[in-house]
């Protein structure tokens, strides 16, 4: 059974991220104002923003799953972003809003932000332990994925993790090689942790190998895809198109948003 501790860490967390995902998607031309640094490229902040909304619809049905089997995917991903994330905040602190001639309320957000990134991952361990020494064993799995989507995900574990680490090390280089637009440091190595983590789920996934324990993080896989599209839409004109890096991104949503879906339909309707 997933605990009553790690159902509310989840939900907490679900909040959190939502509100993150409304400070960079929503006003992605204002993070001087309404974020904890600011993001001088629009898209960038709104491909963040897509990230942590479809971080939020993971958490979320993570937390409403009754066992811990079925919620798990959730935990690592979590916790590798949470932790990722923190080394990156310290790593490039004198860009955060901190200076005192900023705005109150920005300045709020800025501390906000590094409570939040020290604090969680911390309860996350906490619980985590706690989680997995309650008694019980995992059901046998009964809608195992297929083998092509196996392989479809084996690609995006091959992506994701190698090109999530290269950023994190070397944002501009990774960025300049890959990415369809230029990314900053930080704003690199932020993007950098959410590939990382979302390889991570990944390879998770590839171990489950069944329907039912991959729902939230399948119908997570959906809505980044769909609103990382929708944020190349909403800001056309910063992507080369004419280069076959933005070609090779938007056939990696576009492969997302297939593997999401074929993991979560035909629906499994077991508890």
């Amino acid at each position: 059974m997933l605990s009553p501790a790690m159902r509310w860490l989840l939900r907490v967390a679900a909040v959190l991220v939502l509100l993150a995902g409304t400070q960079l998607f929503v006003f992605a031309e204002r993070t001087n104002e309404f974020f904890a640094w600011t993001i001088t490229n629009p898209l960038t902040a709104a491909t963040l923003g897509a990230a942590y909304w479809g971080s939020f619809v993971i958490e979320a049905l993570a937390a409403r799953e009754r066992f811990w089997v079925n919620a798990r995917i959730a935990v690592p991903t979590v916790l590798l972003f949470t932790l990722t994330t923190l080394g990156v905040t310290l790593g490039h602190l004198s860009l955060f809003h901190l200076d005192p001639d900023l705005a109150f309320n920005t300045r709020l957000v800025t501390w906000a932000w590094i409570a939040i990134y020290v604090t969680v991952p911390v309860l996350l361990i906490v619980v985590s332990v706690t989680q997995t020494r309650r008694p019980g064993a995992d059901p046998p799995g009964t809608a195992a994925l297929p083998a092509w989507l196996r392989v479809l995900i084996g690609v995006h574990v091959a992506v994701l993790l190698p090109l999530g680490a290269w950023l994190l090390v070397d944002p501009i280089g990774a960025g300049h090689s890959f990415w369809p637009w230029a990314l900053p440091s930080l704003a690199g190595r932020a993007i950098g942790a959410w590939m990382l983590s979302l390889g991570v789920a990944a390879v998770h996934a590839i171990i489950e190998r069944d329907r039912r324990r991959l729902r939230p993080a399948a119908w997570g896989y959906v809505a980044i895809a769909v609103l990382e599209l929708i944020a190349l839409a909403r800001y056309p004109a910063v992507p080369d198109w004419s280069s076959p890096r933005t070609g090779c991104y938007g056939a990696f949503l576009l492969t997302m948003l297939v593997a999401g879906a074929a993991a979560v339909y035909p629906r499994d309707r077991r508890p």
